[in-house]
């Protein structure tokens, strides 16, 4: 009989991972009941997403035990577009700002 042979992962990890994964959920759920309001409301839930995002990735893909080459290939882009994503928003900001001025002095 042959005998499928590969890594195995102690089922301890998976356990606290979901442990984990329910007491952010708890927490993320915990911010709507507590009526937080504003931009903390939108940080804590946006912050606890990535977070379990980044926790179901990097255990239950098997990310955290690939080769540091595909983490990159993988994590290196999103990054990338968030930041061009950025660039783009401030730019937009000061070429908004530069209009309003160039369109507002012609009133006065």
């Amino acid at each position: 009989m042959a005998h499928a042979e590969g890594q195995q992962h102690p089922i301890g990890i998976y356990l606290k991972i979901w442990g984990l994964l329910f007491v952010l959920s708890t927490a993320s759920y915990l911010v709507d009941y507590f009526h937080f309001q504003g931009y903390l409301r939108w940080f804590l839930i946006i912050v606890f997403m990535l977070l379990k995002a980044g926790l179901i990735v990097a255990v239950f893909m098997h990310m955290m035990w690939e080769r540091l080459a595909l983490m990159y290939a993988i994590v290196v882009p999103p990054l990338l577009l968030m930041v061009l994503l950025g660039i783009g928003a401030l730019e937009a900001d000061y070429t908004f700002l530069t209009r309003s001025v160039f369109f507002m002095k012609g009133l006065f």
